[in-house]
């Protein structure tokens, strides 16, 4: 399942289901979808879904350091690159930000 973050002054964001879930977890909010959120409601999600990204991507980079050592070339070349759920959430943080600034709507449905 995809899922479309929508807003009227930043183009669409798509996400897996899984990961949009997660991001609305880290909103404050249930993972109905589709769903919306009121123009009032956007700072305290913005900030929310930041913290905790935020504290993720912290516990992603030590994760990292202690694991530098341990690299293997070999399988390294073997595995799909992971792209990181801090990486994940820029575009909608981006979106957050761009809806606050102009006191707008964002809302997600399923679908393109």
């Amino acid at each position: 399942m995809l899922v479309t973050f929508k807003c009227k002054v930043h183009g669409n964001v798509v996400m897996f289901g899984d990961v949009a879930k997660q991001m609305l977890r880290f909103m404050g909010h249930c993972e109905n979808i589709p769903g919306a959120l009121d123009p009032q409601d956007i700072d305290d999600a913005l900030c929310r879904l930041t913290s905790e990204i935020n504290k993720l991507h912290q516990l992603e980079l030590q994760a990292a350091d202690e694991d530098a050592g341990d690299v293997d070339d070999v399988a390294e070349l073997d595995m799909e690159p992971v792209i990181s759920l801090h990486t994940r959430a820029t575009p909608l943080i981006e979106m957050l930000q761009a809806a606050k600034n102009a006191d707008c709507h964002v809302m997600w449905q399923e679908g393109c």
